[in-house]
């Protein structure tokens, strides 16, 4: 069993947040912690010009809502936004953190998987602790 558990959570159609909450309830080690975290991309200057004004912090705001419904009636499960690149965020914050497992919902790969990589799979390749993908 594991003391504390990273959910990174992407919202995406085919991603699967709420079977990801299902197996971090199941492995965690009674009295361990569940962080679900979702990480923002910065947007260029140039795009963000464009944007009306309010738009990223509320954006922010309606993905902190999902994350806390995700975690409602969870004991000891916390959330978190992070602006920053995806896959780096996540492992910055799983080594800051002491993190003993990440779960991280994974996607059937497109072409631009196999040059670029997706998330789930940099995260695999340089988690320094036990990573379980969720399909």
């Amino acid at each position: 069993m594991y003391k504390n558990i990273l959910v990174p959570v992407s919202f995406e159609a085919d991603r699967n947040a709420q079977g990801a909450m299902e197996i971090a309830k199941a492995l965690r080690a009674e009295g361990g912690a569940i962080t679900c975290l979702h990480v923002m991309e910065k947007l260029p200057k140039y795009a963000t010009e464009y944007l009306p004004e309010g738009h990223l912090e509320a954006a922010k705001a309606d993905v902190l809502d999902g994350l806390k419904s995700l975690v409602e009636g969870v004991d000891n499960a916390a959330t978190i936004v992070i602006d920053g690149h995806s896959s780096r965020t996540i492992l910055a914050h799983a080594d800051n953190n002491d993190v003993d497992l990440i779960i991280v919902a994974s996607h059937q790969p497109g072409m631009q998987d196999y040059l670029l990589g997706s998330t789930a799979a940099k995260v695999v390749r340089h988690a320094k602790c036990a990573v379980h993908v969720l399909r």
